[in-house]
C-alpha cells in the first residue's frame, strides 16, 4: 500500500510539472517586436500597387503590355513562395529568433537594392531577394504566436495579426502615394531601412529564445516544389504576351504535373517530408489553408485593375487613390483585435463566412461603379463593406490554422499555411496580368500595338470607356475566387483545445536555445 501511495504521489507531482514550471513570461511584448517586421513585408506589397504606374513610366515606358511591370509584384512572391516551407522548419531547427533577424537583414539590405535599381530587370532581381528575406521572416511570426501564446488566448494575438495587415492596407498605398508624389518611386524602398533597423533591434531585446528541434530538410521535395511553382507561374505571366501558345500552355501543364509528383514523394517519403501530410488531418488546418489560398489570390490580384482604373480613367494621383482605401484600413484595424478576441468563444464560421462574403461583395460593388460618371466619393463605400470584412477573415483564418498544431511543428504549419497564402497570391498576380490583357484586347481592339503607353498619366478620353470596362471586368475575377473561399469556410467545424492545450503546456517546460 505504502509503494502504490508513493507511485501516485510521484505521479501526480509529474503531471503538476507543466503548469507550475510555466515561465511567467508575458508574450505580448515579443509579439508587437515581430508585428513590426511584418507590418513591412505586408506594406511592401501593397505600396508597390499604387507606384505601378509610376514604375512603368520610369523603366518600362515604351510598351503596352502591362504584365512587364507585374512581374515587379510576381517575381517578389514567387521568391518570397518558394522557399517558405523550408523556412518555417528551419525556424523550428535553429530557432524562430535567429531566423527572423537573418530574413530581416535580408529584407533591408534588398530594399536599398531595389531604390538604386536602374532598370526593370535590376528592380525584379532586387524584389526576389527581398521575397526571400520576406520568407525567412514571415514564418517565424505565427510560430512565435503558436508557441508563447495558450489556444484558448491565441484569437487575440491573431487579432493583432490581422489587424497589422488591415493598417498595412492603409499605411502602405497612402505612404506609397505620399512617397511617389513628393520623392518618386525609389522611396517606397528606401523607407524600409530606418523601419528595417528598429525592428531588428525590438527582436533582439524582446523576442526569447526558444527551445529548438532536430529536423531533416526534403531537399527533393524543395527542388520539386519550386520547378513546379515557377512553370505554373511563369506560364500564366506571360501567357497572353506569348498568344498563348502551345509551349506556354505546356509550361502550365509540366508544373502541374511536377507539383503532382511532389505532392506524391511527401506521401511516400520514409524520413521528414518537407510537408508533413499529417496536419491535414486536422480539418480546420487543411480547409484553412485552402481558403487562405483563394484570399490570397484575391488581395492581391483585386488591386491592380482598381489602381490602373483611379489612376489612368479617374486621373487621381497615387496619393488620392489611396485616401480612398482609408475606410478599409482603419475598420479593418479597428474591428480586427474584437473579432479575435470573439473567437476564442465561438465557431469560427459565425466569423469568417459573412467575413469572406463582405469581401467578395465588396469587389462586385466596386465592379458596378467602374465607370466615369461614378463620383469619387461612393468609392468609399465598398472599401469600408471590405475593411469589416477583413477583420473577419485574416486574424480568424490563422487561428483556425494554428489551434491544434503540435509545438514541435509550429514553424511547419506555419510555413505551409504561409505558403498557401502567397501561392494563391502569385497564381493571383499572374492571372490578374493575363486577365486584364484580355480584357483590354477585348474593349479596346490593337490596344497592345498602339502608339503611347499604359501608366504615362490621364488616358485620353476615346479609350476611357474602353478601359474602365476592361479593369471592372478583371476585379471580377478576384470576387469569383472569393467566392470559393465562402464555400470552402463552411467545412470548418468548431475547435477542442483541450489536447492542444496540454501540449502547448508540456512545450514551456522545454529547454530554450542559447
Amino acid at each position: 500500500m505504502t509503494e502504490q501511495t508513493t507511485r501516485a504521489q510521484a505521479s501526480a507531482e509529474r503531471k503538476a510539472v507543466p503548469d507550475n514550471d510555466i515561465p511567467e513570461r508575458n508574450p505580448w511584448p515579443a509579439l508587437w517586436a515581430l508585428v513590426i517586421g511584418f507590418f513591412m513585408i505586408l506594406v511592401d506589397t501593397t505600396i508597390v500597387s499604387v507606384a505601378n504606374p509610376a514604375i512603368k513610366q520610369a523603366l518600362d515606358p515604351s510598351t503596352n503590355n502591362l504584365d512587364n511591370v507585374v512581374w515587379v509584384t510576381s517575381a517578389y512572391l514567387l521568391a518570397y513562395a518558394v522557399p517558405l516551407l523550408v523556412t518555417g522548419r528551419l525556424g523550428d531547427r535553429f530557432g524562430p529568433k535567429r531566423i527572423y533577424l537573418i530574413g530581416l537583414v535580408i529584407f533591408t539590405l534588398a530594399s536599398l537594392a531595389c531604390g538604386l535599381s536602374g532598370t526593370l530587370e535590376m528592380l525584379i532581381i532586387a524584389r526576389a531577394v527581398q521575397g526571400i528575406g520576406a520568407a525567412l521572416m514571415t514564418p517565424q511570426t505565427m510560430a512565435v504566436i503558436t508557441r508563447t501564446f495558450p489556444p484558448n488566448r491565441r484569437g487575440a494575438a491573431m487579432g493583432l495579426w490581422g489587424a497589422t495587415a488591415g493598417v498595412a492596407t492603409l499605411v502602405g498605398p497612402l505612404a506609397g502615394g505620399l512617397l511617389v508624389d513628393a520623392f518618386g518611386w525609389q522611396w517606397i524602398f528606401f523607407i524600409n531601412i530606418p523601419v528595417g533597423i528598429a525592428a531588428f533591434v525590438l527582436a533582439w531585446i524582446f523576442v526569447p529564445n526558444l527551445a529548438t528541434h532536430p529536423h531533416r530538410f526534403d531537399v527533393i521535395g524543395v527542388v520539386l516544389s519550386g520547378v513546379g511553382l515557377f512553370l505554373i507561374v511563369f506560364g500564366l505571366q506571360e501567357g497572353e504576351h506569348y498568344d498563348w501558345a502551345a509551349w506556354v500552355w505546356g509550361m502550365i501543364v509540366a508544373g502541374i504535373v511536377v507539383m503532382g509528383i511532389f505532392i506524391w514523394t511527401q506521401a511516400r517519403t520514409k524520413s521528414e517530408p518537407l510537408v508533413p501530410l499529417d496536419l491535414f488531418k486536422d480539418r480546420n488546418f487543411g480547409v484553412s489553408n485552402f481558403a487562405i489560398a483563394a484570399v490570397g489570390f484575391t488581395v492581391t490580384s483585386m488591386s491592380l485593375p482598381l489602381m490602373f482604373f483611379i489612376q489612368l480613367a479617374r486621373g487621381l494621383t497615387p496619393t488620392q487613390s489611396a485616401l480612398l482605401l482609408i475606410p478599409m484600413a482603419v475598420l479593418s484595424g479597428v474591428l480586427a483585435p474584437f473579432a479575435g478576441k470573439l473567437l476564442d468563444r465561438t465557431d469560427p464560421r459565425f466569423l469568417l463566412v459573412p467575413g469572406l462574403l463582405m469581401v467578395g461583395g465588396s469587389l462586385l460593388w466596386y465592379a458596378s461603379l467602374m465607370n466615369v460618371d461614378t463620383p469619387i466619393w461612393m468609392f468609399l463605400l465598398p472599401s469600408a463593406l471590405m475593411g469589416i470584412g477583413n477583420a473577419g477573415m485574416w486574424g480568424p483564418l490563422a487561428t483556425t490554422a494554428t489551434r491544434n498544431l503540435p509545438m514541435h511543428q509550429a514553424g511547419a504549419g506555419s510555413g505551409i499555411y504561409n505558403t498557401t497564402r502567397t501561392v494563391g497570391s502569385v497564381i493571383g498576380s499572374a492571372a490578374i496580368a493575363a486577365f486584364m490583357q484580355n480584357r483590354l484586347e477585348a474593349n479596346l481592339p490593337g490596344a497592345a500595338d498602339a502608339a503611347g503607353s499604359f501608366g504615362g498619366g490621364t488616358l485620353p478620353p476615346f479609350v476611357v470607356d474602353g478601359f474602365s470596362q476592361a479593369m471592372a471586368q478583371s476585379i471580377l475575377l478576384p470576387a469569383g475566387v472569393m467566392i470559393i473561399g465562402v464555400i470552402a469556410v463552411l467545412f470548418l467545424r468548431r475547435p477542442v483545445t483541450t489536447a492542444a492545450t496540454a501540449d502547448w503546456k508540456a512545450a514551456q517546460t522545454e529547454i530554450p536555445a542559447r
